[in-house]
């Protein structure tokens, strides 16, 4: 962690170094570090991640901004922004928030561009809604784990994530536009 503070390494290269580390060590066994992979969650960024690339090759992301900004250009700007952070609170809960940002960021970006509006704002519109996975056990996985510890059951999600994520859109949306304004310099 140093060497990233440092900027001596990229953080992949010093995660990777230090995992590497553990193992030389002994304080990891090798099946410790094969057990400890979420796999779903790779299987799932494997997956997503050439699909996303196939949406925005294909036109696919500029279609979908499209249409979206004929749904939001009467709208004002701020109204926008809440709708890309509600839909990626939408989509969050279905997918993992990793691959949300994937299918929802370029789309994001290029709903921007046609707004004439600073693709920044939307893409911390995007980046927020999907780090907003309190709706449902399923979606994030520290959710799911303490549902049965907890005695949880899936109702309970929805009733206090809910309020919790319009406290996030209600707070968010206006700081995003202040750090992230959205119209460009």
């Amino acid at each position: 962690m140093a060497a990233v503070a440092l900027n001596l390494l990229p953080v992949a290269v010093a995660f990777f170094a230090a995992s590497v580390l553990l193992l030389l060590i002994r304080a990891l066994t090798p099946q410790e570090a094969y057990n400890a992979v979420e796999w779903s969650v790779i299987v799932l960024l494997g997956a997503l991640i050439p699909v996303s690339e196939a949406v925005r090759s294909t036109g696919g992301t500029e279609l979908i901004a499209g249409w979206l900004s004929g749904a939001v250009e009467h709208l004002p700007p701020m109204d926008a922004l809440a709708l890309i952070m509600v839909a990626a609170m939408a989509v969050t809960p279905f997918l993992n928030n990793a691959a949300a940002v994937l299918m929802l960021g370029p789309i994001a970006g290029s709903l921007a561009q046609r707004l004439g509006m600073s693709p920044d704002a939307f893409l911390m519109a995007v980046a927020l809604g999907a780090a907003c996975d309190v709706l449902t056990p399923i979606g994030h996985h520290c959710n799911t784990l303490v549902m049965g510890p907890g005695g949880y059951r899936f109702g309970d999600y929805w009733r206090l994530g809910l309020p919790l994520s319009l406290i996030v859109l209600l707070v968010g949306v206006p700081m995003i536009a202040l750090v992230w304004p959205l119209r460009g310099p």
